[in-house]
């Protein structure tokens, strides 16, 4: 079995956050989702951080009720300074003891689960988002909430890229709505907290964000083609094909999201992503062919009736106000990242279909 995060990749990820990444010495950090996608990076990221930078250790809590995990996330590492505890956060947390940072990562992100669990998914956004908001309050705690990019819903074209400012063209009704929307309330509680109480918040708005650790059971675009791959059968590309996604790397976004915990302008959101390319899901699939140096059989078909309606057509982030701000700057080209990816997936996926 291989290693199910790169560990070149781990490592990579503290070394671009530099001397940053000493702030964390000696805090305390509570990660809500800790055995997400995301989640998972959070905790090894830590961990090496604990071992190989930080001159006092660095505690960290991971909360996660392990509804969405799948049989990796539910296999808990002991690390040290790591504790894990079984916790749904739309319940109330007590934590005795100093607490510096929290990051509020929990959440259904796949649109095959959050059409699954809506009500679930809704929860976890705005009841949990207040939870872990009033527990950052109690311990003046920096509180980072992380929403999406779906909040901007199907931009106009004159707002791609879209920036921080856009107000977004979503439903308030439709099977995207429970994820959509719920995010947006997690966001405008974030900003009551912050206004009303001086709670130091950030919001990130993460883009099409990918790597190893993408289980086949997310169902997204890239670990439903890996699949595929590894199993010898077409690719199956939904709608037209024509709709188009940058793809940001998991050592990019993670530097980002790092950044934004640690040096976040209070009250602020922040997109985290790589603005370019923004590539259509056919072309996508001719960069897969680059990267595998072979041709890829590929079917465009109907969307299957487990995925949510209403897709966006574009999502390509302005990252202006990170890359001032904080200094962002993604450095993995796609088909480096696409390269990265596929090699892990290769290794570690089963093949079924």
């Amino acid at each position: 079995m291989a290693e199910f995060l790169l560990k070149s990749d781990i490592a990579e990820i503290a070394q671009r956050l530099g001397e940053a990444s000493r702030d964390f010495s000696g805090k305390t950090v509570l990660l809500t989702g800790g055995r997400g996608f995301l989640g998972r990076y959070f905790m090894d990221v830590f961990a090496y951080l604990n071992e190989h930078v930080l001159e006092q250790p660095c505690r960290l809590v991971a909360l996660d009720n392990l509804i969405t995990a799948g049989k990796e996330g539910a296999e808990v590492p002991d690390l040290p300074n790591v504790t894990f505890v079984n916790h749904d956060v739309i319940e109330p947390f007590q934590w005795e003891g100093p607490l510096h940072y929290v990051i509020h990562a929990a959440g259904i992100a796949s649109p095959f689960y959050y059409r699954a669990y809506p009500l679930e998914t809704l929860e976890v956004a705005v009841r949990g988002t207040r939870n872990m908001l009033e527990l950052a309050q109690c311990h003046q705690a920096r509180f980072t909430f992380f929403s999406s990019s779906e909040i901007y819903g199907d931009p106009d074209p004159k707002h791609v890229p879209t920036q921080e400012s856009y107000r977004g063209n979503v439903s308030a009704q439709g099977p995207r709505a429970c994820y959509d929307e719920s995010k947006r309330v997690g966001e405008t509680l974030c900003y009551i907290f912050h206004e009303k109480h001086g709670t130091a918040t950030n919001t990130i708005r993460p883009f099409n964000v990918f790597g190893p650790g993408m289980q086949e059971t997310d169902y997204r675009v890239l670990p439903n083609f890996a699949n595929r791959i590894k199993a010898s059968q077409p690719l199956n590309i939904y709608g037209s094909g024509n709709q188009t996604r940058t793809f940001c790397y998991i050592t990019d976004a993670m530097v980002g999201f790092l950044l934004v915990i640690l040096r976040g302008v209070p009250g602020e959101p922040y997109n985290i992503g790589n603005p370019k390319p923004e590539i259509s899901m056919l072309e996508l699939v001719k960069r897969i062919e680059s990267v595998l140096g072979r041709k890829v059989a590929h079917n465009i078909i109907e969307y299957p009736d487990s995925y949510p309606a209403d897709e966006p057509n574009r999502r390509c982030p302005d990252i202006r106000k990170a890359r001032l701000q904080l200094k962002f700057e993604p450095s993995v080209d796609l088909n480096e990242g696409l390269r990265r990816f596929l090699t892990w997936a290769d290794k570690v996926y089963t093949g079924e279909a």
